[in-house]
């Protein structure tokens, strides 16, 4: 492939590779202060955030050689960090699974990584946090498909201004659609208020989604106890339905909150949201309860779905 029409493009590239991989303090294969290598620590968080994945899987996914594969899985192995069996449809292959002791190695490796990303965000002045994720999402959107949403979707963090439109979304939202009246917009004004004023952002976090710059979604993540979080008002609108903007959006908040050290989500919905409860189930929610109630001007059946994590 002729490279002379884009030498000032490569050039730059590989000057911010080099700048990237340098902040991060890669250069000497390890992350953080923990033991493991740059490659060790990909492989432990596929197998933390994966169930029953195969060796040859993780290989493919993140690119890595057969043979130092093995290497690094006979490694854990001899530490007491993995179980490996074969698969029964292949025994050539083998099925891997994090010990309690690998994942006790993966909440230390997780916890210092997060704490490194905050330091480093904390001594950025105000506003470049969020100039800094977007430039991000923004590198990964053009560089990458993602499998569980369009290209062009983007979730990114909650910002100034991002409370109200979420409140007069969701009030608008379902009136229009459900006849709710302004009682159920007063509970999605507290339920913002309180998120606000008692933000932790190692345990809580709301994203936004966008098409094309424009809002048209948001989830919650919050904390309803340590082990514990809480998935509230997901919405998407009518606009951007069809677009798997439900789904990413559930995706990333049971991602965020397997990061934060949850160990189990719980939701509260209505049998009357077809669409929203088939998101939840496909995520891999089960109903747990379900309780009658007149709220919002309507009879309505409240529901209680929950998964672990």
């Amino acid at each position: 492939m002729a490279i002379d029409g884009f030498a000032d493009q490569i050039a730059a590239i590989r000057a911010f590779n080099r700048f990237y991989t340098r902040k991060l303090g890669v250069l000497d294969q390890h992350l953080g202060r923990s033991p493991f290598s740059l490659s060790e620590a990909r492989v432990i968080y596929e197998l933390a955030h994966r169930d029953d994945v195969s060796a040859k899987e993780i290989g493919n996914e993140l690119g890595l050689d057969p043979g130092y594969l093995s290497r690094i899985v006979q490694n854990f192995e001899d530490k007491g960090l993995i179980t490996r069996r074969p698969l029964p449809v292949d025994r050539r292959q083998y099925q891997l699974s994090l010990t309690a002791k690998g994942r006790e190695a993966f909440a230390e490796l997780n916890l210092s990584s997060q704490n490194e990303v905050a330091a480093m965000l904390a001594r950025l002045p105000a506003g470049d946090a969020t100039r800094l994720t977007q430039a991000m999402a923004t590198i990964e959107t053009v560089l990458e498909q993602r499998r569980s949403q369009p290209a062009s979707v983007v979730l990114r963090s909650h910002r100034v201004g991002d409370m109200g439109w979420v409140i007069s979304k969701q009030g608008a939202a379902y009136a229009a659609d459900y006849g709710w009246d302004i009682s159920y917009e007063a509970l999605v004004a507290e339920i913002c208020a309180q998120f606000i004023k008692s933000y932790d952002a190692a345990r809580e976090h709301c994203w936004i989604a966008e098409v094309g710059g424009e809002p048209v979604g948001s989830i919650f993540l919050v904390k309803a106890t340590d082990e514990i979080a809480k998935l509230r008002l997901l919405q998407v609108e009518k606009k951007a339905r069809g677009l798997g903007v439900g789904r990413a959006l559930v995706e990333q908040c049971l991602q965020g909150a397997r990061e934060r050290g949850y160990k189990r989500m719980t939701l509260w919905t209505q049998s009357i949201l077809v669409a929203a409860r088939s998101i939840y189930k496909s995520a891999g929610f089960e109903l747990v309860a379900t309780q009658p109630h007149h709220s919002f001007g309507h009879d309505l059946v409240g529901e209680t779905w929950e998964r672990d994590l």
